[in-house]
């Protein structure tokens, strides 16, 4: 017999995430443990029946990002063992994401992988947020939400610009995606011209189509590792006129030295989502973070009772 109640099993990935969309939901994560042996081997845990039950398993696959995917397959693993009646993946950054494509000999489509196993551990349905790609989503046979986190940044953004302002797409590739942006805050769009030689993260923004003279130039982006780009996109537009530089990027995934990068750019504000788990060490007076648990915990509701999800993907 289906248990009604929502059981929601939060990783290691997604600690306070999972807080967060259980107060949403006013109710109090499912009992679990996780143990990484000396060696490297992980355990993982259901402390609770969960059998009969639809549950929604939380877990961002950020650094270290091969611990927690695999931590995610496990999990997927225990509940289907423990007769769960079905199992929801909520993968608030999928990491591998930004392997959707052969555009080099001799590679692999990692995300295919990754979507391959994920299936292939028991998942019933994927829920995320702001994939890399649209087209991963054709990666798996299962149903799979790709949410959308441009309206919670938008009202953060709407909070804190005056006067004339411009969103900048980093790239062409992003102008689709950043035309939400502008369509929501009433406001033009401009491209920069982004050059990446190689896969070391470093990339260059040479010129800026479009007029960012004596605007607040709000820079958009799905996510940011090294904030290269956002930096050297930053500089550009202020040699081009831009009053001022502000941010917004779905996914804060930070390497080592990014804080102090953007502490010392000439960007005011960035605004992120808590898709990636914040850390002490990520703390910054210029970092806002929009927490995502509504638009997720929403989403875990409707999908529970049977409600179409698609008011959730109105830009």
């Amino acid at each position: 017999m289906r248990d009604d109640r929502i059981t929601l099993l939060g990783g290691s990935g997604s600690p306070s995430l999972t807080r967060n969309i259980c107060d949403y939901l006013e109710i109090v994560p499912a009992q679990s443990s996780v143990r990484k042996f000396s060696e490297g081997n992980i355990f993982v845990k259901i402390e609770e029946n969960v059998r009969g039950r639809d549950v929604y398993l939380l877990q961002s696959t950020a650094a270290p990002v091969n611990d927690n995917f695999m931590e995610l397959l496990f999990w997927i693993d225990a509940c289907k063992r423990a007769s769960a009646a079905s199992v929801t993946a909520i993968i608030p950054w999928f990491s591998y994401s930004k392997g959707d494509k052969k555009d080099e000999p001799r590679v692999s489509i990692r995300a295919r992988v990754c979507a391959d196993a994920i299936e292939t551990a028991g998942a019933d349905r994927v829920v995320t947020v702001d994939l890399h790609a649209a087209q991963i989503q054709g990666f798996f046979r299962i149903p799979v939400d790709d949410l959308r986190a441009a309206p919670l940044l938008c009202s953060a953004l709407e909070a804190e610009v005056r006067g004339p302002a411009v969103i900048v797409s980093p790239d062409a590739g992003f102008a689709k995606r950043a035309r939400i942006f502008a369509d929501r805050l009433g406001l033009p769009l401009a491209i920069a011209e982004k050059q990446r030689a190689a896969h070391d993260e470093k990339a260059s923004v040479g010129g800026i189509i479009g007029d960012v003279a004596g605007k607040t130039a709000i820079l958009v982006d799905d996510f940011t590792i090294s904030a290269g780009t956002l930096i050297s996109a930053a500089d550009r537009l202020l040699e081009h006129g831009a009053s001022r530089v502000l941010a917004a990027v779905t996914h804060g995934v930070f390497a080592s030295d990014t804080i102090r990068r953007i502490d010392e750019s000439r960007i005011e504000k960035l605004f992120i989502t808590d898709t990636v788990e914040p850390a002490q060490s990520h703390q910054s007076g210029k970092i806002t973070i929009c927490s995502i648990a509504p638009l997720i915990g929403e989403a875990i509701r409707r999908i529970h009772t049977r409600q179409s999800i698609s008011v959730l993907f109105e830009s």
